[in-house]
């Protein structure tokens, strides 16, 4: 009984891989590009402070590479887990990459975690633009995406039953023993009697003694 529970318990969060593929894919390619934006937007007159492509400053790894990173583990985890667990916990990590990204420089300077920068904009629209694909923007579509897939993993559909059901049957042990011989009758060309198997799975044979009329 407790084995069947146990098992009936790991088959419920058995979940078809679709679920979370399409969502985890978007945020690993939104995780890149938050990461390594600010490396190579210089190139393309692109970027934020220090306007210089693969400089390194302490905001950029704490506001921008971190929350990168943490979105393309969790979009991976959302992408190829057939877990329901392990899908949740990569949605939520999207999740809070997706905030740090939107919140993170607001509480950058009382942590001490370094600056941003400013954005290099010739006019007022870049500068928005700027702002939306480096952070706020960016950040908002993360969190959307990690919570859209957390929506959809923490409802279990008649697809997820289906899926557990076809990938969770179970043979009970009891039920499958091998047929013993003394359970088949025996055949008219056998012309010994079958006892029960021994010890060691031997089958032994007690020929019938004939006795002459």
């Amino acid at each position: 009984m407790v084995d069947t529970t146990t098992r009936a318990r790991r088959g419920s969060m058995k979940i078809p891989r679709s679920r979370g593929a399409v969502s985890g894919l978007l945020v690993v390619l939104l995780g890149i590009w938050g990461a390594l934006v600010p490396f190579i937007g210089p190139l393309f007159d692109f970027a934020f402070s220090p306007d210089r492509p693969w400089a390194w400053t302490m905001g950029r790894g704490w506001l921008q590479v971190l929350p990168g990173v943490v979105a393309v583990v969790g979009g991976l985890l959302m992408f190829a887990s057939r877990n329901r667990a392990t899908a949740m916990l990569g949605s939520w990590m999207a999740v809070a990459a997706g905030a740090w990204f939107v919140v993170g420089r607001a509480v950058a300077g009382p942590l001490g975690l370094g600056d941003a920068g400013q954005p290099v904009a010739a006019d007022e629209a870049q500068r928005v633009w700027l702002e939306l694909t480096y952070f706020s923007g960016l950040g908002a579509l993360i969190v959307f995406l990690g919570a859209l897939a957390a929506g959809r993993l923490s409802v279990r559909t008649a697809r997820d039953i289906a899926y557990r059901e076809a990938h969770t049957q179970t043979v009970d042990p009891v039920a499958t023993q091998h047929t013993t011989s003394w359970d088949q009758p025996a055949t008219a060309d056998e012309p010994a009697e079958r006892r029960r198997t021994g010890l060691f799975g031997r089958r032994r044979r007690r020929v019938r003694d004939k006795l002459p009329i």
